[in-house]
């Protein structure tokens, strides 16, 4: 057998070999989200205004130019709702990191208007990050705009008690950057745990859309 014939059968093995690697050794590249569940058609935000921890107006306007990631809460929730903040500011400086002109911006936006006053937000999101916001507004403008974001609340029990609770959502809303809803991180429900988004999971598939 000649060295030229040699050489040739090496180089098809090499190459069968390659082949047989990339179709089953190496694992496929994950184009699309695997933990967010997306909306079948994205849902369209109405106009809207809320104020903001600096007193200033948060719109639709805002919206525009980033990625974000939406929770509906209020600052007296015992659990859920600081769990979820904090598990967003563990993964936000990951996500700052990509690389990208629309950069990823948290909203937490309190439905206890009664409460939640703009000292009182400035003071609560400051014990996670500084740069998240966190707006409220009066129930005839908050009601609309979590319906339309496919979330809800709703007050439970006597709200002229000082502690009363506020039922509400658990997702972490994504809102892409021309203000359209596309979909939520679900919590993971586990008997024993808290009902909240995991981090990860967001780590996992934020990128991804954010690469579109």
């Amino acid at each position: 057998m000649s060295q030229r014939v040699v050489i040739g059968f090496a180089a098809l093995v090499a190459l069968l070999a390659g082949l047989y690697v990339a179709l089953y050794i190496a694992p496929p590249k994950v184009t699309e989200p695997e933990y967010l569940q997306l909306y079948p058609q994205v849902r369209q935000i109405p106009p809207f205004e809320v104020f903001d921890q600096q007193g200033e107006v948060f719109s639709n306007a805002q919206l525009q130019g980033h990625w974000t990631l939406a929770f509906v809460g209020y600052t007296f929730c015992p659990d859920i709702c600081p769990t979820t903040l904090a598990e967003l500011n563990r993964v936000y400086p990951q996500l700052q990191k990509h690389q990208t002109d629309e950069p990823v911006q948290i909203w937490f936006l309190s439905v206890d208007p009664a409460r939640d006053t703009q000292a009182r937000l400035k003071e609560y999101i400051q014990f996670f990050n500084s740069e998240f916001i966190a707006t409220s507004a009066p129930h005839k403008v908050l009601f609309p705009l979590v319906r339309s974001m496919g979330m809800m609340y709703s007050m439970s029990g006597d709200t002229t008690q000082d502690n009363y609770l506020v039922d509400h959502s658990a997702s972490v809303i994504v809102i892409n950057p021309q203000g359209q809803v596309v979909g939520r991180f679900k919590p993971h429900l586990e008997p024993g745990k808290l009902a909240v988004s995991d981090g990860e999971q967001i780590l996992a598939d934020m990128p991804l859309l954010m690469s579109r």
